[in-house]
């Protein structure tokens, strides 16, 4: 693992400790979401990708922001939260609730579109000592099958591809001595 991915680990454990503390549920998402599931960091990951509930979210911010984490500019943060510290980059895209209280997407040109039953009801994943909710595996399929479909400008990346096998063949594929269960 290299330096980056344990500044990354390290970013985590304070965003946990940080929501946890005032009761802020928050859940991986993206690539290192993929990785608590299967156990193992798979892959370099530019950055560190959350959802958190929009009502949430200025409050995290604030949090966030007196610990010396600042806003990263190239991103309104009426889409999404986004924040580094040094290298480590943070977003915290939004999550919306529909009529029945399930989660949707909470802003943006998608903003009410439902989100995966399930989604957010995974156990929790791990990696070394570190335990963080993360959207359901399911979810990540659906999204890394979807996003070229919804987002044509966002073609498929090679990335993905290999993404989409780890998250099929589960941690017994990410780790070849972790027996599956």
């Amino acid at each position: 693992m290299d330096e980056l991915a344990r500044r990354q680990l390290a970013s985590i454990a304070e965003v946990l400790a940080v929501a946890g503390a005032v009761g802020i549920p928050v859940w991986l998402r993206g690539g290192w979401a993929m990785d608590f599931q299967l156990g193992t960091v798979t892959r370099p990951h530019l950055d560190v990708d959350w959802y958190c509930w929009r009502d949430d979210a200025d409050r995290l911010a604030d949090l966030l922001l007196a610990r010396g984490w600042l806003p990263d500019p190239r991103m309104p943060v009426e889409s999404q939260l986004d924040l580094f510290a040094a290298d480590v980059e943070v977003s915290f895209a939004y999550l919306g609730r529909d009529a029945a209280g399930r989660p949707t997407v909470g802003a943006g040109s998608w903003a009410g579109t439902p989100l995966p039953a399930g989604m957010l009801d995974a156990p929790p994943g791990r990696i070394g000592p570190l335990t963080a909710p993360t959207i359901s595996v399911a979810a990540q399929i659906e999204f890394k099958q979807m996003y070229p479909v919804w987002m044509p400008e966002r073609p498929r990346r090679p990335k993905d591809a290999d993404d989409l096998a780890r998250l099929r063949a589960g941690p017994a594929q990410a780790d070849p001595r972790r027996a599956r269960p």
